[in-house]
């Protein structure tokens, strides 16, 4: 093939078979078919398409590149400290802006269902400079604070339109008096603190309960006071025994002495017998009515009238010896 296709030498026989000179026309030399392209991918083509199939891979492009890019130009950006400091004051002078609007502004505040006391208190323990933006108000670390005040029970902080501060507070009802080695203090219904108490005079109206652990039988106390009405001119108090038990603390220095078990139904029992008793069991000079044992009640009687007594049985003896 390398022969046929090379040039024939110019002679005579060359002039003779040029088609110039009345030659054939050449004819090309016959080529090999051109083979068919594979369809089939490149080995990396078909690695490509693979890896684009994976979710993973596909999501890291959507989002990891991005991200990657983002956060190379902020580095890059933020590495200059003048951009820093620029940027610093630009984010500070946005948000005093917004803060310092006039909507966002609490001016002055109303405590509501407080006494007097309890509502200067409140006020003394929330220093707070009025006007100021409602962004730098604390209000769970108020209502903590507030919340820790003996006489408040419950607390509610909210910020009112017109920039009002407003504070509802329910304050704890005292229901006895506790007199302890402390002094006196006042406790409500659940034997939680509400305040000292200066002198027993400023509240006649309320029981006392006194003795090691009566702060916390509060409420056996009160349904104690309850079944004790009949005797509430004479009421003393009531005082907690070893922290087991009550005793009720009369004037003239009587006491009735309640078991630690059923102390109600006890007391009950004592002042049916006072009712059925002419004049009145506890009218009679009796120092003690016991019923720490409900089976068997036992009386004891005053100095008094254990003397009157002797001196009663003396006379009978000697009228019946002369």
């Amino acid at each position: 093939m390398s022969q046929m296709s090379a040039p024939p030498p110019r002679g005579r026989i060359h002039r003779a078979y040029h088609p110039a000179h009345g030659g054939p026309e050449p004819q090309p030399a016959p080529s090999a078919p051109k083979p068919k392209p594979d369809p089939a991918p490149s080995r990396w083509a078909y690695r490509m398409q693979r890896l684009m199939l994976t979710p993973l891979f596909r999501q890291a492009l959507r989002i990891g590149v991005p991200m990657a890019l983002t956060l190379a130009v902020g580095t890059f950006w933020f590495a200059d400290e003048d951009r820093r400091a620029q940027f610093n004051t630009t984010i500070t002078d946005m948000r005093n802006a917004i803060e310092q609007r006039d909507e966002f502004m609490v001016k002055v505040m109303t405590v509501d269902g407080a006494g007097k006391e309890v509502s200067e208190d409140i006020r003394e323990i929330l220093p707070v400079d009025f006007p100021v933006s409602s962004f730098h108000l604390d209000l769970d670390h108020m209502r903590d604070t507030i919340a820790g005040l003996d006489a408040v029970e419950r607390v509610n902080l909210r910020i009112r339109p017109g920039g009002v501060l407003q504070v509802d507070v329910t304050e704890r009802v005292p229901a006895v008096i506790w007199r302890s080695g402390l002094g006196l203090e006042l406790l409500d219904a659940g034997g939680f603190r509400v305040g000292p108490l200066e002198h027993r005079a400023q509240r006649f109206d309320l029981p006392v309960i006194a003795g090691k652990g009566a702060d916390g039988q509060v409420n056996e106390a009160l349904h104690l006071l309850a079944a004790a009405q009949p005797l509430t001119i004479r009421m003393r108090g009531l005082e907690r025994i070893g922290n087991r038990r009550w005793d009720v603390v009369l004037d003239r220095g009587q006491r009735i002495l309640l078991p630690d078990t059923g102390p109600v139904q006890a007391l009950e029992r004592v002042l049916a017998l006072d009712s059925i008793t002419p004049n009145g069991m506890l009218e009679r000079d009796i120092a003690v009515v016991d019923m720490r044992l409900p089976e068997r009640p036992t009386i004891r009687m005053s100095d008094n009238a254990v003397e009157e007594l002797r001196r009663i049985k003396a006379e009978e003896l000697g009228a019946e010896s002369r």
